[in-house]
């Protein structure tokens, strides 16, 4: 059987770190990741994942990252259920973190662009990657190397 799951998006508050009555760090946080299509008002909407990193890993990533930082995350899949204080069956389906990486530099977080989460409440308001000047978007235009631009043989 395969579980894995790979996603890049930002992160919608700070990580929430914890540790057990045992004393291993648990992490929990919320993942904003834009979906491939726009909706019928021409908008990207987005799905909101929950997922927890654990021990050095979820110590790491709480002092590194921070709202509206733009990670990468590898893991699995994992389902739970608990009995809720009204009696009812509650069910939560997260993602168990097992690797990541920060996708954009601490200075592209603090130079301006750290309150890209106040803007309307849009986790991507600000998005560096939204940049329309970037050479290599792709806008259907051809890029322009010869053989003769690269560094290698």
């Amino acid at each position: 059987m395969l579980n894995r799951v790979t996603l890049t998006g930002r992160l919608t508050k700070d990580a929430d770190l914890r540790y057990t009555q045992g004393g291993t760090a648990v992490g929990t946080f919320n993942l904003a990741v834009n979906r491939n299509f726009k909706n019928q008002q021409g908008e990207r909407e987005a799905d909101f994942v929950s997922c927890v990193i654990w021990r050095k890993s979820a110590e790491n990533f709480a002092n590194f990252t921070h709202k509206g930082a733009l990670v990468g995350i590898d893991g699995r899949i994992q389902t739970r259920n608990y009995e809720n204080q009204q009696g009812n069956r509650v069910y939560v389906t997260e993602v168990i973190v097992e690797n990541f990486a920060l996708l954009e530099s601490r200075d592209t977080n603090s130079n301006g662009n750290s309150n890209r989460n106040n803007q309307a409440g849009n986790p991507y308001a600000g998005d560096p990657f939204a940049n329309s000047s970037d050479p290599f978007a792709n806008n259907g235009d051809p890029i322009d190397i010869s053989d003769d631009d690269l560094p290698f043989d």
